[in-house]
């Protein structure tokens, strides 16, 4: 049986991947969550797990680590998804991207060591990369140059691990992909928000001309590219986890309004964000190639599926938009 740290996962991401092991590995598999649960992270997404033997919550910030009670279970797996990740909220606020990207990683790094973790996994983003034109892919060489304070955290924390490899000989890799939607995303990030907004007739804020391009992933594909990095990965190594699904921000809002049966009208262009990438894609050949990885779930069938999640799950969403859940 296999023990899994999984941090961050009240959130959106780490959430699915929680879902996905116990799915994947009904009888296999042992889960601790650590979590501090900030605003956009939700226990009650991981309540039917509560109360198990194979289960084990824990309210902790990653950057004290070091001070939380944990089951005392070998940990085959650190898997570290807990970051601040609103662009905008980081070009707002960077200091709380530093503390918890930057120093948090630290944390669990020096934590994994003392811990002997079996293998670590940074769970990074293709933001790290910057911006392409219109042409071309990010591949796992690509340069680092994060244009946002968010992605510059994301992308120190990508080298303290990759320096944890090369000083101490740590057994970690990392895994970067494109932008993630599905269940339980917090409604701040551009599907979710769209959605929302949608249901309640309000404006569709799009930023500047909407023509942004962005490569989207499926989020349950994300979970299972990770899990295979995990598993199958060499250490050092980084893999690109890409949906092979580029669309403009403009298209993938009127694929919402069309689906929920809302009018255009209700696009509101607003002014653009600051330093905002034009373009993002992935070349997840590596993934492919050494992992046996690819996404299985196309854009289209994705955000339905989305749409309908989101429509039978309203009671979830009125809890995450009124607080009540972070108390």
């Amino acid at each position: 049986m296999n023990t899994y740290l999984v941090t961050g996962a009240a959130g959106f991401i780490g959430a699915n991947f929680v879902h996905y092991l116990f799915k994947t590995y009904p009888n296999d598999v042992r889960v601790i969550v650590v979590d501090s649960l900030t605003y956009a992270g939700c226990r009650e997404t991981l309540a039917a797990y509560e109360g198990r033997p194979d289960f084990v919550f824990v309210k902790q910030d990653i950057c004290d680590i070091d001070t939380a009670e944990l089951p005392n279970w070998p940990i085959d797996f650190l898997v570290h998804f807990a970051a601040e990740s609103h662009v905008d909220r980081s070009i707002a606020d960077g200091m709380s991207f530093v503390r918890t990207n930057v120093l948090g990683t630290q944390a669990l790094l020096d934590f994994s060591r003392k811990k002997n973790v079996g293998r670590y996994v940074q769970v990074s983003t293709d933001e790290v990369y910057g911006t392409l034109g219109e042409t071309g892919l990010f591949v796992e060489e690509t340069p680092l140059q994060p244009n946002s304070p968010y992605s510059a955290s994301k992308a120190g924390a990508d080298l303290l691990v990759r320096a944890y490899v090369e000083t101490h000989g740590f057994n970690a890799v990392i895994t970067r992909c494109s932008n993630n939607y599905g269940p339980y995303q917090f409604p701040e990030k551009l599907i979710p928000l769209m959605i929302t907004n949608a249901l309640e007739n309000k404006a569709l804020p799009v930023y500047g001309n909407g023509k942004n391009v962005r490569d989207w992933i499926y989020v349950e594909d994300h979970c299972r590219g990770v899990d295979l990095a995990a598993r199958l990965g060499e250490k050092g190594e980084v893999y690109n986890l890409g949906g092979a699904s580029e669309m403009k921000n403009i298209d993938v809002v009127k694929m919402i309004l069309s689906l929920l049966n809302k009018p255009d009208s209700l696009i509101s262009y607003v002014q653009d964000r600051k330093g905002h990438d034009f373009r993002y894609a992935i070349d997840f050949s590596k993934a492919k190639t050494c992992l046996g990885w690819e996404p299985s779930v196309t854009f289209e069938q994705g955000l339905a599926r989305t749409v309908e999640w989101y429509l039978a799950n309203h009671s979830w969403l009125e809890l995450v938009q009124s607080g009540r859940y972070s108390v």
